[in-house]
């Protein structure tokens, strides 16, 4: 049997704020599971948000440096709640159309791109335009 993908960490640096943003994104609340922790299960998949301080450990969190790929069925109403949390559409292009606005990308996906309140890197994928290679 294969490994499956059990939990992303993404830091943040206020844990309330992080539960209410991805609450709004996500379209769901997911559980508060300790004083620093918020979960999110996105299709088996566990999203956590964590702040380091608020579960008592001495560090400040930094934004992942990578893109974080959601898989999502309705992208332009998830566009919006993105808008409507406060992401940050993200600046610049990707192959040649804006980054922060829903595209057809060269190998066929749908997509957009925004930073969260905290600079991690989101990127929104149509389910049906998901490319995962050739076979």
């Amino acid at each position: 049997m294969k490994p499956s993908l059990f939990r992303v960490i993404l830091p943040v640096s206020d844990i309330e704020r992080a539960s209410k943003f991805y609450g709004k994104v996500l379209g769901f609340p997911g559980q508060r599971v300790s004083e620093g922790r918020h979960y999110f299960d996105c299709d088996g998949t566990i999203l956590a948000c964590f702040d380091p301080r608020s579960d008592g450990d001495g560090y400040k969190p930094s934004p992942n440096p990578e893109w974080l790929y959601f898989a999502v069925d309705d992208l332009e109403g998830v566009y919006a709640a993105c808008k409507r949390a406060g992401a940050t559409l993200a600046a610049g292009e990707v192959h040649g159309d804006p980054a922060g606005k829903i595209a057809r990308r060269p190998w066929g996906e749908r997509s957009f791109y925004v930073h969260d309140p905290f600079g991690n890197k989101l990127c929104f994928v149509d389910r049906a335009t998901t490319y995962r290679g050739s076979s």
